[in-house]
């Protein structure tokens, strides 16, 4: 019994290492939004990725690096008094198709149905964390 309950507690503390190290690399910056039509991208031209999507400002491009990178965006915060609290609490993995060219106002430029499911598309630009799965 004493083993099994040993056992649980490695188990229990790996987990938690693992959750805390995923928070821990997060990167932080912010998320715009962009409309259809989605194609042509810069990284893959008329090919049609669906809508779980991003383009990357130059913070992640990498000159074309960052085409086929997936990234896990999450909401922490609003970036304006227009909609003080946009977050939902969830996050999204999206995947880089495009670039988000100088003057981009976001570090990710999500598509708008990726960003619909994290904030509330009214909030236009949010503060986010963002880290490559």
């Amino acid at each position: 019994m004493g083993m099994v309950n040993n056992v649980h507690g490695l188990m229990m503390v790996v987990s938690m290492v693992i959750c805390l190290t995923s928070v821990a690399n997060a990167a932080e910056g912010t998320a715009t939004f962009y409309t259809p039509p989605y194609v042509p991208s810069s990284c893959y031209g008329y090919q049609n990725d669906g809508v779980m999507i991003a383009a990357a400002s130059d913070v992640i491009w990498g000159n074309r690096a960052a085409c086929g990178r997936s990234y896990r965006v999450k909401c922490t915060g609003a970036t304006n008094l227009g909609v003080p609290q946009p977050c939902k609490g969830t996050s999204v993995v999206v995947k880089i198709v495009d670039y988000c060219p100088p003057g981009c106002q976001g570090t990710i430029d999500l598509s708008q149905e990726a960003f619909s499911m994290i904030a509330n598309p009214d909030a236009g630009k949010i503060k986010i964390e963002y880290n490559q799965v």
